[in-house]
C-alpha cells in the first residue's frame, strides 16, 4: 500500500521506517507467492501493473474488515476485552439480567449462531453461547464447556386464525437455525406451508408473528408475552436444539470465568463437559 500511494520504493520505506532494500524484499516475496509483477517502472517512479491493481483493491479490503475489528474494542487504552458472541435470539433474555458492572472488561456481539460460530473458530470471539449448526466442526469439541437441549415451539399472534385448506403461513429466514428447522419438519410431513414474510432480524420476525402474518418456531424459554405457544394438531413436532457454551481455549481471567458461570447459571442446568 505504501509504494502505491508513494510511487516509490524509497518514499515507502521512509515512510514506514524501513531500509528500501527490505521494502523491495518484501515485494519480491510476494509477488512469488503470487506469481506475477505487482509493479512497473514508469518515467516518474513505480505504478501498480493490472495483477497489482487487483491486489490492491483487496488489500484495501482487508486493511478496512482489521480497522473494523479494531474499532469493535473501542479506543480506550486498557486491558484486552473479552469477546462474547451470543445469539440473537438470547440477547435480550441475557442483557437483562445484566448491568454495566456484570459487564466491565466485556465486548458483546449478538448474531446469528452461525456468524458467532465462525467468529469463535477463526479467533473473533472468545466466549460463545450459541445453537449448534448442521455444518459439522471438529474443532468445537476441544472449546465445549456446556451443551443441553433447548426445547422448541411453534408461536402465533393471540388472535391469529388459520383459513382452512390455505398454507400454513410462515414467517422465517433462510440460514437461522431455529427457522431451518421449523422448515424441515414441515416438509418431513408434507405439511404445505408459505413464507410470509423473511428478515435477518429475529425481533422484525417476532413483530410479523405478532402483527398476525403467520407462524414462527423459537425456543420455548423465550416465548414474549405477546404470543402464544400454537398447538394444532396440524403442526409437526418441532425438535429440540442443541445449545452450546464455549470458550476459546487458552481463555484466562476474572472476567472469562465469572461470564462462563452467568451462562451457564442463566441457560444451562446440565454439568460441564467432561465432568
Amino acid at each position: 500500500m505504501a509504494v502505491s500511494e508513494t510511487g516509490s520504493y524509497s518514499k515507502a520505506a521512509t515512510r514506514l521506517g524501513l531500509s528500501q532494500p527490505a521494502v523491495s524484499a518484501q515485494i519480491k516475496r510476494i509477488q512469488s507467492m503470487i506469481g506475477g509483477p505487482i509493479f512497473e517502472k514508469t518515467l516518474h517512479g513505480v505504478s501498480s501493473t493490472r495483477l497489482g491493481t487487483l491486489i490492491l483493491h483487496q488489500a484495501r479490503k482487508v486493511l478496512e474488515a482489521n480497522d473494523q475489528l479494531l474499532m469493535m474494542g473501542g479506543s480506550a487504552e486498557e486491558p484486552q476485552s473479552v469477546r462474547l458472541g451470543i445469539t440473537s435470539l438470547l440477547i435480550k433474555n441475557f442483557l437483562l439480567t445484566q448491568t454495566a458492572g456484570s459487564l466491565a472488561g466485556m465486548v458483546i456481539y449478538g448474531d446469528v449462531s452461525g456468524v458467532i460460530k465462525k467468529g469463535l473458530l477463526d479467533g473473533f470471539v472468545d466466549i460463545a453461547c450459541m445453537f449448534d449448526t448442521p455444518d459439522y466442526a471438529p474443532e468445537l469439541a476441544s472449546c465445549l464447556v456446556q451443551e443441553s437441549d433447548e426445547p422448541m415451539a411453534w408461536v402465533q399472534a393471540k388472535n391469529f386464525v388459520l383459513s382452512p385448506g390455505l398454507p400454513i403461513p410462515v414467517i422465517n429466514w433462510p440460514g437461522a437455525v431455529t427457522d431451518d428447522a421449523m422448515i424441515a419438519a414441515l416438509k418431513a410431513r408434507s405439511v404445505n406451508f408459505k413464507v410470509t414474510f423473511s428478515s435477518p432480524d429475529p425481533y422484525a420476525r417476532l413483530t410479523a408473528v405478532e402483527a398476525g402474518l403467520g407462524l414462527a418456531a423459537m425456543p420455548q424459554r423465550i416465548i414474549p408475552p405477546e404470543l402464544v405457544r400454537a398447538r394444532e394438531t396440524y403442526l409437526p413436532e418441532l425438535p429440540a436444539l442443541k445449545l452450546l457454551l464455549c470458550a476459546r481455549n487458552g481463555l484466562r481471567g476474572k472476567s472469562g470465568e465469572g461470564m462462563l458461570a452467568q451462562l451457564t447459571s442463566a441457560f444451562f442446568q446440565t454439568s460441564p463437559v467432561g465432568a
